[in-house]
């Protein structure tokens, strides 16, 4: 579903990467590991189409990424990305229910519709008798599985993870991955993960190691 093919990143002489490869198929949670400054987040922005490569095609289901039109690429990921971070992100000023709803009004679902998706997302992650509550009153762990259901609710092909348990202790970590696994596996997402956690490492399908400007199995 994912296919990314000689990919290149220079910041000004030094090569960040350089000839990067890598596929992840529909419903496959794939770990990029590595040292910090290695590159991992640069390459997932990349995919992300929040930079652009130097060299290099990204494309998803077959379409290669817009990287020459901003406002085009900006339109490809509210369809088509879901993003989840270290950091919550979620607004204290909103419900539960409300923040999962998010992407749904970017991506102009009537408002008679949201909420009902919304609560259904939060089903799926065991989080829906929270739904009107405010985020401030969740713990860690149930706050980035309310994150996992906003990145899922509008079903997108794609799903990107910077650092998911970065703020989570080992019991709230456990319990996140295993709910971000489920969920991929439940909606065919293709599901790439940069962390320096060996347990979410060990939570994916596949693990690479982005060193030494080449990313290869770990």
């Amino acid at each position: 579903m994912l296919e990314v093919r000689g990919l290149a990143k220079s910041f000004g002489p030094a090569a960040l990467f350089e000839a990067v490869d890598l596929d992840v198929a529909a419903g496959e949670l794939v770990a990029i590991v590595g040292e910090s400054g290695s590159g991992k987040s640069t390459l997932l922005n990349i995919v992300a189409g929040l930079d652009r490569p130097d060299r290099g095609t990204v494309r998803l289901d077959g379409a290669a990424l817009p990287y020459g039109d901003d406002d085009a690429l900006a339109l490809w990921r509210r369809a088509h990305v879901g993003f989840v971070f270290q950091a919550f992100h979620l607004l204290p000023y909103l419900t539960v229910a409300e923040n999962v709803a998010l992407p749904l009004a970017l991506n102009g679902v009537e408002s008679s519709q949201r909420l009902e998706r919304a609560r259904a997302a939060l089903q799926s992650v065991e989080l829906v008798a929270h739904a009107d509550r405010k985020p401030g009153t969740l713990s860690g762990g149930e706050a980035q599985r309310v994150a996992i259901a906003r990145a899922l609710v509008h079903a997108p092909r794609l799903l990107l993870a910077d650092e998911p348990t970065g703020n989570l202790d080992e019991g709230h970590a456990g319990q996140v991955l295993e709910c971000l696994r489920a969920e991929v596996k439940r909606t065919g997402a293709a599901a790439l993960v940069v962390t320096h956690s060996a347990l979410a490492a060990a939570a994916c399908d596949r693990r690479l190691r982005l060193a030494g400007r080449h990313l290869a199995p770990a």
